[in-house]
This record gives C-alpha cells, sequence and structure tokens, in this order.
C-alpha cells in the first residue's frame, strides 16, 4: 500500500478509500454522501473514510485537530473497541479538509432552547439539523464537541470494518461470517485457524462496507476507561510535528509586523533599512501589514522591526475605557435576544430583598504556547498550505479566495497544535503565508509571528458587561433578571468562520446566563450585542466564559443576602430542574468536606455553570499568607453523561479550570492610542506551577446526552475564585481580574 503520508499529502480522505493492498472503512449517516477527494488509483477499492488496514496495520484519519485535548486517543479507542484492536497500536494521522468531515455537533448546539431539558425527540432533532454542517463543509474542532460528534461515526466505522474484514475471512474460508469472531487484530475461525487483518485487507478492499449493530456497553472494552496516549511518545521525544516544525527543501522564513491599531494601514513607510540586510530576499506591503522574507525567522523579526512605518489613526475608541463605554451604550438599544422569560421580573412583594449589580469583565487574549504560524508553497495553478489549524475546510476557502484557485487546487496539512482554545480557528495567520508564496512561487515560506505580534493581533474574547437584578424572601431565590452586553462573537467570528453573515437571537451571547438549570420563577436573562469595534473570536468556553461569571456571581450575592449557606442555595434551586446539576453540586459538596464555615485566613467559594452540555460544579479553596492570597485547592465534579476517556476528561477538567483562574486572577488586555499594551507573557502571564493549586476531580455519567470535556470546567472557576475570596475578605469582587482588588502570592 501506498505509504499513508504521501496519502494524506496528496488530499486523501473522505468517503472511503482503499489503496493498493489496503482498503478504508466508515459510515455515513447521511442520505447523500459527501464527494471523496481521492484518487484511489487502478489498483484500490473505494469504500468509507476513518479506518484504513493495510499491510502495516491499522489506520486512524482523524477529523478533528489534536491541541493537547487528547481527541487523538479517544477517536482511536473508538474504534478500537469494535475493530478489536488495541487503540494503542493505531496509527493516527489528520487528513486534509474535506466536506465528510463536517461536525454536525457544533450544528446542533445552535438549536432553540436550554439543552439540559431536551428530550429524546429533541435530541433526535439536533442530530439531524446538524447534517447542515456538511452543506457548510463545517470541519471544524471546538465547542466541545469533538466526542459528541464522533463517538457513534467512530463505532460505526470499527464496527463496518470488522464485520468487512470478517466477510474477507469468511469467503476464503468458505465458512459463514456469521461463524467467524475477532480478537487482537486478527479473524477467528471455529477451528482455531487466525487471519490478521493485514493479511485480509486486500480482499476486503473488493468488497462493499458491510453495516454493523454496535455492541452494547456491557461488551465495551476501551471506552470508559484510561487508555495510553497515542502522541505520548512522539511528544516526549520532540518528534511531533508541530506548525513551527514544518521543513521542506528550499524553505524561507519570513515575519510578519503588521499595524498596532486594527483595520488600518500606512500613512507612510521606508523600508530601505530592512532591505539591505545581509539574508532579507523581500519585503512585502500588505496594506496593514507587511512582510519579511528571509534565510531564517530571527533575521526576518528583526528586519520588519527595522522598517520605519507611520500607521493611521484608530478609528474605533482608543483606550480601554472609550470600548466599555460603548457597551454601555448597548443596553440603551432593543435586546437581541430574551431567550429566557419566566414568571414577571417586574412585579415583586413589597418585602423582597433586592440585590442590584454591575458586572465588567475585560477582553481576553488565547495566549497559545505556539506562536501563530504557517508555511504555504504556490506554484501557480496549486497551492499547499501547512497550518496548525482548527477548520481544514476554512483554511482552504480562505487561501484559495485569495490564491485566485478553485478550492479542490488547494491542499491543506493540518499538523499538531500547540495550543488551539479557539484561536485557531481564524486564518489570519495562514493568509499572510498564502501572500508570500505567491510572491515567490514554487519557493515554501514559513511565516511566523513574534510573541508580541501575536498578543498584539488576537481575535479577543470579548470584553463584558452584566447588570444584574435578583430578589429574595423568606430564603428563598424569587427572581433573577439579567442584561449581557458585549460585542457579539457569533456575529464577528461566526461570519468569518462559515463565510456567511450571521442574524437572528444570538445564543450563544447568552450561554450560561439563559440556560442555568435553576428553578427561579421570575427568571429574565436578555442579550444585548456591541458594535464591532476591536476584533474578537472564540475564546475557551465562549459566551460562557463571561456569562459563567455573571450568572453565578449574582446566584452568590442572593444566598448571601438571603442569609443561606451558597452551596445549599444553588441545590436547592437545581434539584427540582435538572438532576444531573444537583447531583454535581452533591458530589463537589462531599469532595471538598463543604461545611459553610471556614477557619480565619482561609476562604472557600463555590462556583456552578451549565455549558456544552455539561454541569460542573466546583469549590476554590483560598488561604491567606502574610496579607497575600494563594489559590491553594480546587475541587471539580463534573457529568458528562457517557465518558470515553476517563484521564483525558480529569486533564481537560483541570485544564479548563487552570485557564479560568489565570484569566480570572490576572487576565486582561487592555488599550491606550488605539493599541494593545500587553506585548508577552510578562504581560499576561498565567498560573505557575508553583501557585497552581491542587485538584481533585470527580466525573459522573447520570446524564441522558453526552456532553463536552474541554471547555466546562472554565465558566465556573472564575466564580468561585472571587466568591472563596469573598468568603476570606468580605469583600465582593464584580469586576475581574481580581488582582486589580487583591494581592495573590507569585
Amino acid at each position: 500500500m501506498a505509504n499513508i503520508g504521501k496519502i494524506a499529502r496528496r488530499g486523501f480522505l473522505i468517503g472511503s478509500a482503499a489503496l493498493v493492498g489496503g482498503v478504508a472503512f466508515g459510515v455515513y449517516q447521511i442520505r447523500k454522501p459527501a464527494p471523496n477527494p481521492l484518487d484511489p488509483g487502478d489498483d484500490a477499492a473505494v469504500l468509507n473514510p476513518y479506518v484504513v488496514v493495510d499491510q502495516k496495520g491499522v489506520t486512524l484519519i482523524a477529523p478533528r485537530s489534536e491541541m493537547g485535548q487528547g481527541v487523538r486517543t479517544s477517536l482511536a479507542a473508538l474504534i478500537a473497541d469494535e475493530l478489536d484492536v488495541d487503540p494503542t497500536a493505531v496509527n493516527v494521522i489528520h487528513g486534509p479538509a474535506a466536506q465528510a468531515y463536517f461536525n454536525s455537533a457544533m450544528v446542533a448546539e445552535g438549536l432553540p432552547g436550554r439543552m439540559y431539558n431536551m428530550t429524546g425527540f429533541q435530541h433526535s432533532l439536533g442530530q439531524a439539523v446538524g447534517q447542515v454542517a456538511k452543506l457548510l463543509s463545517l470541519q471544524v474542532t471546538g465547542g466541545s464537541s469533538s466526542m459528541k460528534d464522533g463517538f457513534d461515526k467512530m463505532r460505526h466505522a470499527g464496527a463496518s470494518a470488522r464485520e468487512t474484514l470478517k466477510e474477507a475471512a469468511a469467503q476464503q474460508l468458505g465458512i459463514a461470517r456469521a461463524s467467524l469472531r475477532t480478537r487482537n487484530g486478527q479473524v477467528i475461525a471455529p477451528d482455531g485457524t487466525t487471519l490478521r487483518y493485514e493479511d485480509l485487507a486486500q480482499a476486503a478492499a473488493a468488497l462493499s462496507p458491510i453495516k454493523a449493530k454496535l455492541r452494547p456497553a456491557s461488551e465495551r472494552t476501551y471506552i470508559g476507561k484510561p487508555v495510553p496516549r497515542v502522541d505520548m511518545v512522539a511528544k516526549s521525544t520532540g518528534t511531533a510535528g508541530f506548525g513551527v516544525d514544518v521543513r521542506l527543501d528550499g524553505m524561507k522564513f519570513a515575519a510578519i509586523r503588521q499595524s498596532p491599531r486594527f483595520g488600518v494601514g500606512k500613512i507612510a513607510m521606508d523600508a530601505s533599512a530592512a532591505e539591505t540586510m545581509p539574508g532579507v530576499e523581500r519585503v512585502l506591503d500588505l496594506g496593514d501589514a507587511v512582510v519579511v522574507i528571509g534565510t531564517n525567522t530571527w533575521l526576518a523579526q528583526q528586519a520588519a522591526e527595522a522598517i520605519d512605518i507611520t500607521w493611521k489613526d484608530a478609528p474605533y475608541p482608543a483606550d480601554t475605557d472609550g470600548l466599555f463605554a460603548e457597551i454601555a451604550r448597548s443596553f440603551d438599544d432593543a435586546p437581541n435576544s430574551t431567550l429566557r422569560d419566566d414568571g414577571d421580573v417586574d412585579s415583586l412583594p413589597p418585602d423582597a430583598t433586592v440585590i442590584e449589580a454591575e458586572y465588567k469583565l475585560p477582553y481576553l487574549a488565547h495566549a497559545t504556547m505556539e506562536p501563530m504560524t504557517a508555511t504555504a508553497l504556490y506554484t501557480g495553478d496549486r497551492l499547499e498550505v501547512w497550518a496548525p489549524n482548527q477548520g481544514p475546510t476554512i483554511v482552504r476557502r480562505t487561501a484559495a479566495a485569495l490564491a485566485g484557485l478553485a478550492e479542490d487546487a488547494v491542499t491543506v496539512h493540518t499538523t499538531y497544535l500547540g495550543g488551539g482554545f479557539g484561536r485557531r480557528i481564524e486564518t489570519d495567520y495562514v493568509d499572510p503565508a498564502v501572500q508570500a508564496a505567491m510572491a515567490m512561487p514554487g519557493i515554501p515560506i514559513q511565516v511566523t509571528w513574534s510573541r508580541e505580534e501575536d498578543m498584539r493581533h488576537d481575535y479577543y474574547r470579548p470584553g463584558a458587561m452584566a447588570r444584574y437584578r435578583g430578589a429574595v424572601k423568606d430564603g428563598k431565590a424569587l427572581m433573577v433578571h439579567g442584561k449581557i452586553a458585549a460585542q457579539s462573537t457569533t456575529v464577528e467570528g461566526g461570519a468569518r468562520m462559515l463565510g456567511l453573515s450571521v442574524s437572528g437571537p444570538d445564543k450563544g451571547h447568552v450561554d450560561a446566563a439563559f440556560n442555568q438549570p435553576f428553578a427561579i420563577p421570575n427568571f429574565r436573562v436578555e442579550g444585548y450585542l456591541t458594535k464591532p469595534m476591536i476584533p474578537v473570536g472564540f475564546w475557551r468556553s465562549v459566551g460562557a466564559s463571561f456569562n459563567g461569571f455573571f450568572s453565578d456571581t449574582i446566584i452568590d450575592e442572593m444566598a448571601h443576602a438571603a442569609g443561606r449557606d451558597p452551596l445549599a442555595f444553588r441545590l436547592e434551586l437545581a434539584e427540582p430542574e435538572h438532576a444531573p446539576s444537583a447531583h454535581v453540586l452533591n458530589t463537589v459538596r462531599e469532595m471538598s468536606g463543604w461545611t459553610g464555615q471556614t477557619p480565619d485566613g482561609v476562604g472557600r467559594g463555590v462556583g456552578f455553570a451549565y455549558s456544552f452540555g455539561t454541569p460542573v460544579a466546583m469549590v476554590v479553596e483560598v488561604r491567606d499568607e502574610d496579607g497575600d492570597i494563594r489559590i491553594s485547592n480546587c475541587w471539580i465534579a463534573a457529568d458528562l453523561g457517557t465518558i470515553v476517556d476517563p484521564s483525558i476528561v480529569e486533564a481537560q477538567m483541570i485544564s479548563g479550570a487552570i485557564y479560568g483562574l489565570s484569566a480570572a486572577m490576572q487576565g486582561e488586555i487592555t488599550l491606550q492610542n488605539g493599541e494593545v499594551v500587553q506585548e508577552n507573557f510578562p504581560d499576561y502571564d498565567a498560573l505557575r506551577m508553583h501557585i497552581t493549586p491542587a485538584f481533585d476531580v470527580r466525573l459522573s455519567e447520570t446524564s441522558e446526552f453526552m456532553g463536552g470535556a474541554g471547555e466546562p470546567s472554565t465558566p465556573p472557576s472564575m466564580p468561585a475564585l472571587a466568591n472563596a475570596i469573598h468568603d476570606l475578605t468580605g469583600t465582593r469582587a464584580r469586576t475581574l481580574p481580581l488582582n486589580r482588588q487583591f494581592s495573590f502570592v507569585l
């Protein structure tokens, strides 16, 4: 069989595929299969995507990007459970852009409703509506959707492969397929005869794929159990291929310098100093940016900084206060959405206690460890792109438009990602590489952003404001009315991702606010959209990242106003509304030994959020150390319905919490003179190992439907920390980051 790497390089993917001496398996649960981009060759059979069996064993064609979240391992475990192979023996590669790898689960999330009370019919409807992603060629890794999207697809692919290999063996042995069984990559006959999958591949390639029933949960071998990471050895030995690792014959290296003010170009430019530097080969003027191409990245970055440029002024408010004044003005307009409007929030008994609060959260950067980078090779009639990306079909579409080529003339190679968090759904870091490659046809060009360019030219998590009213009476929650204003990631980021304008009620804008599973008789949430100002995009947990803080903090304030234990108060609201949410609150109470009482010098806070189909409850403990605050412990309880790999989910829960705690403690992007102030990690730091709390995670599977893992622990982490500090100090934080009010151990 041809080398799998070569297959991927020339556009291997979908529909099915089998090459010389090999066969690919998969399953489409759609009426019209997506087109097959593979040219199989004269001796190859075309079956389905995902699973390739050849003389070298089993290869999984992963439809989702690996950015450290363990998706390759979990996808391998899903096919392995049905195919009867060891998942650690499965070779996993990411195929190029292809319509068949659409992500239906992301689209299904957009259905109206609160999700936590979704019926089986609504869930089935969501799966059907999710097929729209195929029409949009939405091959995207995001929205904590990889396992929800792949759980059935991968198992069906493995089952189909198993039965087709058994049929090949049955025909070879002259016996019925039903009499055969499989184990450890072999088909076994009743008399003990064994045939390796590798030896059956060529015969299976001549067969039509066989549909097969999935095994019951009781017969699963790998699903639900920890599996060694399939990328562990490569990442431990430095042999894993990230975007910055791409090396091609004759490659040149480039750096970019962009306007420090978004959306504007230059008044004047003098590049003579850069052009005369030894090793500099080209300076490209892109209007709002310049790209310097040279013999190495460091040289190119130095040359880019040597260019004398006068930039135009910003067309948006030039400082942070001006941006937030525009966000506040959004409240003067009609709401974009009112997705929850239970009872009557305006009619309250005169003896009710009312809490009014305004909350404010900053713009945030993604700050991925691997800088923005991409490599491109343009030959006039074809274009190849190597990029650590979250959306291969999006990269292909925008690259083709830039190069003036048809999409089928563009090949996208997805490398490992050194962090994504939503940042690499964008294509702004790929586009300059394409433009540079077009300026020097036949020569691969790698453009790598400096950390400063990365930090100051992000698609940021929107700054957001909320105005909340809450009411309690006789120790009970009576009313919540929230108004939330921010730039819209759906309107701005969604339009870029889909290549379409986006309108209508913005569900993502109020996620983790309108859909919190609390039985409050009078409950209204309104979303207000701020006009586009600085670039915003999808940040880990998206709108839930700010709404988790807003919606949980008001509940905490109401609990204290009612004289109630904050955890018991939440539990009382969750029990009649959503059993899995009540379950995680009960679980985290047990885990942390919560009593509602803390000794002097110790504070504890609870946080809760439902997002991406997963309820997560969290208790954070802080301690006073000579006037500074240390985050000492964090307990996390989550209910995902079905868990593919508990060790990977636990890691994601901790990762999401660290991401959120880092932002809550010290993360913010600010502007002066229209320019982002923060430039590098010293200006935008994360939790370091010595100040990261000890974690304890407990996972449950009581939910009827599968939830996400990568993002749901980020939203509750921020209010949990702020609530713990309130318990410690008596001071309520309504604005983040917390280091503006409190001093932390650093």
